[in-house]
């Protein structure tokens, strides 16, 4: 009865005896009968050494009857061992001796991002090395804004000095092989225009590109003066992007706490949007170019339709300070924000709250984020004059990776989002440690939020049926929008 169910055992008594013919005891004479798995061995083996290894698996549930939970097992220790590993920080580069204000990256070097500073100071930086490849010398005030061509081949900047320089070639120190810092590069030509300038960005196709300030001017590399220029009432534009699907559009924010949309086709202005709150930065999804996401005065980023203006797609909250920039990934899945609470933190395009939270010790307010064009890494600029270097997944392993560990690596990840909604693995892949002073903060934040909620349920109560409306907070931030 102890015996395997498919071994199958006989049992019975012989008389035996010797071959000389003396009896003896009666014996025991066990016969068992194994039943043997057997297939020709044409089925599994490789005919040639490069073919692929055939496996044999049966995928009966019945016969697997833990396999939920061993994932559920594996899944648990995955999330537990991404915190364990996550180190986002690689380094600091300092070099700046004033809060660097502005930063810009060029489409044909992966490694290789400018800086601006508010000191005047442009330097190019090789983000592998993390030093100072070039400087470029010149402006007598706060620089505040950096381009690049689509080529790669010219360096615009503008600052509060009322110039605009462009830099030809900037990338000629990159590909020197001298590790010393490059000798002081000397602008193409030098603009001088007739108000401050806060921003800049290049056209995706043509030799053309757009500063704001006072007014929206459009830029020929071989003209002194502006070719166009854009006006929508007398506040100060604060920055301008163009879009990459449309290169005639461009999207500008201004300290009248409008979003206005231009088209370089046209001699007026498209649409304009006015929140309640001004917007300090923008940046078009590359993917969707119809879509862009606005850095927002209070604490919040809205990503908006260009062709629905009326209310914003998503909020995207977790920051308790202004949002100063922010940057699309080049996948468009995702986006980097830098605010003025001293944190950087990682959105999905279609989140409502962070997925990562970076932040340092040393790290004083953060005026500028950029990632770099593989989607690997990001740079932030902050007020301690710094320059650092993150990255974007931060338990991620750098360095060669075997297939072997990229396929664990990939299974683990599919096993952690298929049970990402059970409690205990969700409380751990969510949980991340603040400084106390933004924690407190936050919570107060949250507090205040809670409070308003109340009122205005409390008003609606009290109120006529009907006459109080229940507004979506993705509406409750817009005022009006005008063409």
């Amino acid at each position: 009865k102890t015996l395997a169910p498919r071994l199958h055992l006989r049992i019975h008594r012989a008389s035996a005896a010797y071959p000389c013919g003396v009896p003896c005891h009666a014996a025991l004479a066990v016969t068992m009968r194994v039943k043997v798995i057997s297939r020709s061995t044409d089925d599994f083996t490789r005919e040639r050494s490069q073919d692929l290894q055939k496996v044999f698996r049966n995928y009966d549930p019945a016969l697997r009857s833990q396999e939920k939970a061993v994932e559920y097992t594996r899944a648990l220790n995955a999330a537990k061992l991404e915190k364990i590993f996550a180190r986002p920080f690689i380094g600091a580069m300092d070099g700046h001796i004033d809060a660097v204000s502005c930063m810009a990256k060029n489409s044909n070097y992966v490694k290789a991002m400018f800086s601006g500073s508010m000191d005047g100071d442009i330097r190019l930086w090789d983000i592998a090395a993390r030093k100072t490849v070039c400087q470029f010398p010149g402006h007598q005030g706060a620089v505040r804004g950096l381009a690049t061509s689509t080529d790669g081949d010219l360096l615009v900047s503008c600052g509060v000095d009322c110039t605009v320089r462009l830099w030809k070639d900037p990338m000629r120190k990159m590909m020197d092989s001298n590790d010393a810092i490059g000798d002081a590069s000397q602008p193409s030509a030098v603009y001088t225009w007739k108000h401050a300038f806060w921003g800049v960005d290049h056209q995706w196709d043509r030799n053309v590109f757009a500063t704001v300030g006072a007014q929206v001017d459009i830029w020929d590399h071989n003209r002194s003066e502006p070719i166009n220029t854009f006006e929508w009432g007398k506040d100060t534009v604060l920055s301008v992007r163009f879009n990459p699907g449309e290169p005639d559009v461009l999207l500008t924010s201004s300290s009248d706490r409008s979003l206005t949309l231009f088209d370089l086709r046209m001699s007026s202005p498209a649409r304009k949007l006015i929140m309640k709150t001004r917007c300090n930065s923008l940046c078009w999804n590359p993917r969707e170019p119809m879509n862009f996401t606005a850095a927002n005065e209070d604490t919040n980023c809205y990503s908006f339709d260009a062709r629905k203006l009326n209310e914003a797609k998503v909020v995207h909250k977790g920051h308790v300070s202004a949002v100063m920039d922010v940057d699309y990934n080049p996948t468009g899945r995702e986006f980097v924000t830098g605010s003025y609470d001293r944190t950087v933190r990682i959105f999905n395009y279609n989140g409502d709250h962070s997925r990562e939270i970076y932040h340092t010790k040393r790290m004083q307010r953060v005026f500028c984020v950029k990632y770099t064009y593989d989607g690997t890494y990001l740079v932030s600029g902050s007020d301690d004059t710094n320059l650092r270097l993150w990255k974007s997944k931060a338990s991620e392993q750098l360095g060669v990776i075997l297939p072997r560990e990229r396929k664990k690596q990939e299974y683990l990840d599919a096993v952690k989002a298929r049970y990402n909604h059970l409690p205990e693995i969700r409380r751990i892949d969510k949980h991340r440690h603040l400084p106390k002073p933004i924690y407190k903060a936050g919570k107060i934040r949250r507090a205040m939020i809670d409070a308003e909620s109340r009122k205005e349920e409390r008003r609606r109560a009290h109120s006529a049926p009907g006459s109080r409306t229940m507004q979506p907070f993705r509406k409750r931030r817009l005022i009006t929008e005008v063409e």
